[in-house]
């Protein structure tokens, strides 16, 4: 099995080839921690959590690091009362720090809902910021960044004119670059308007500010992960991921700064995945078409007609590629719980099944786990794997009414292939059955069986119903808005 990955950089699928046989260094982008995390993060962070779980199951020792942004900065105006640390603290009435707990908390909590598994490093920025005044220092050395008015920046045009391309990943034109871009965040200190922010000067008002050879102030954004990825995984690494709207500027300048400083290319693949729909629109809280992870596993949201179990929302999302626009609605979150549902009421009867083995398997075990393998292989296509899957489950469903048959050593090797590309690879979890919820939906279709008998006038059955139910400890109480019970 040879693995291909969809490599940002080239725009191909290419053969994974680690740095180290047998290893796999892979740095993913983390959050901003000053608000919720919001339910398209969740959809970027499953994705990864997903390729980790293929990694390590296709045999690799991978060190996976992820981040936690939780440092301020400006936004592209320059103005600090738009910094969403600053905004956040005044409207909270917080210390920056106690807002990075409180939604480092939540972040950690809503992942571990959906049942991500934690990356083996997860440093924070506020933790680096020596690294990332020594990066900042060798980038002036090289004659890649300049200090104007205690800020640094990155030269961009010199990068340029030294044989190197800034505008490689994300295939920009670095003379449009130029002619389309305002000097919006260096308010006249930048040579170039492209130029980016290594270390900002802090202002009177910034919150978030350390000490520098510069003067007070705080790093730039695109510093924080060449600091936190070559810290951990060396100056070139195999893998980086994040979510389609870091390619540019965030990822192109981690490159550059990558370079400047090292003289490499500082990652062999870069992995992005695609944004996530509701409805058919763009999630946005100025339109309304927005929702959190958690309304929508409580139900507490006006977008769909019940509460979705997190496994069932993953599911959903697992069955759209990670490189393909996913769009959730109602229709397809419940068609993922049926589909989901019925996947686990196979993997219950297999597992109860009798072999025979006075007869050959009727099902090709070996042709449909070749498939499975190369849906994983083929750069982590996990619908095309889930649709492999349902073949499995046809056939368990035909074993199970005995229309086919199968032997022992395939129904053990099927079991275990089953349970590890459900549970282990695609991070599913087996659904408790709601005691509470059965019997809310049994004694509704009582009270719904005693309202028709009433209509008709069948006032015995009526009676009945009601009178056995209450000796059952279930009191029925009619009401102007109709029937309820009280459990006794």
């Amino acid at each position: 099995m040879q693995l291909k990955i969809y490599n940002s950089l080239t725009a191909e699928k290419e053969i994974f080839k680690p740095i180290l046989e047998g290893n796999v260094g892979m740095y993913v982008c983390g959050p901003t921690v000053y608000s919720n995390v919001h339910l398209g993060n969740v959809r970027t962070f499953l994705s990864f959590d997903f390729i980790y779980r293929t990694l390590m199951h296709l045999g690799y020792k991978v060190r996976y690091v992820r981040n936690i942004t939780d440092a301020g900065h400006l936004t592209d105006d320059g103005n600090v009362e738009n910094d969403r640390f600053v905004k956040q603290t005044r409207l909270e009435k917080l210390e920056p720090m106690e807002i990075v707990q409180k939604y480092t908390v939540d972040f950690h909590k809503v992942l571990d809902l959906f049942n991500l598994l934690p990356p083996n490093i997860e440093p924070t920025a506020t933790g680096h910021i020596v690294e990332q005044i020594e990066l900042t220092q060798k980038l002036i050395e090289r004659g890649f960044a300049y200090e104007s008015n205690g800020s640094v920046y990155f030269d961009v045009l010199e990068y340029n004119k030294r044989g190197l391309n800034y505008g490689e990943l994300s295939k920009r034109n670095i003379e449009e670059l130029f002619a389309n871009t305002r000097d919006l965040d260096g308010q006249g200190e930048k040579k170039n308007p492209q130029d980016f922010a290594l270390w900002k000067k802090a202002s009177p008002a910034h919150i978030m500010r350390w000490n520098s050879p510069w003067g007070e102030g705080f790093p730039g954004w695109h510093l924080e992960c060449t600091a936190m990825s070559t810290k951990y995984l060396g100056e070139k690494f195999d893998i980086h991921g994040g979510g389609m709207d870091l390619k540019f500027p965030h990822h192109e300048c981690e490159i550059a700064q990558g370079k400047a400083c090292n003289d490499t290319e500082p990652v062999n693949y870069w992995m992005h995945a695609n944004m996530l729909t509701m409805n058919g629109q763009r999630m946005s809280k100025s339109t309304g078409n927005y929702i959190l992870p958690m309304q929508l596993v409580t139900g507490e949201n006006d977008f769909f007609e019940k509460p979705f179990h997190p496994t069932i929302v993953r599911f959903c999302f697992l069955q759209a590629h990670y490189r393909s626009v996913l769009d959730i609605s109602n229709d397809a979150m419940i068609a993922s719980e049926k589909g989901f549902l019925r996947l686990m009421e196979a993997v219950k009867i297999l597992n109860s099944i009798t072999p025979n083995d006075d007869k050959k398997s009727d099902f090709n075990l070996q042709d449909w786990k070749a498939k499975c393998y190369d849906a994983l292989t083929d750069d982590f296509n996990s619908p095309i794997l889930i649709a492999h899957l349902f073949e499995a489950v046809k056939f368990i469903f035909a074993l199970n009414d005995g229309k086919e048959t199968i032997s022992t050593k395939d129904l053990e090797e099927l079991k275990s292939l089953l349970n590890a590309f459900i549970f282990e690879v695609l991070g599913l979890q087996a659904i408790e059955e709601n005691n509470n919820e059965k019997l809310d939906q049994t004694l509704q279709v009582l009270i719904e069986l005693r309202n028709q008998a009433r209509k008709s006038k069948n006032f015995d059955l009526s009676d009945q119903i009601r009178d056995k139910l209450l000796a059952e400890g279930i009191e029925l109480k009619d009401g102007r808005d109709g029937t309820t019970y009280v459990l006794n």
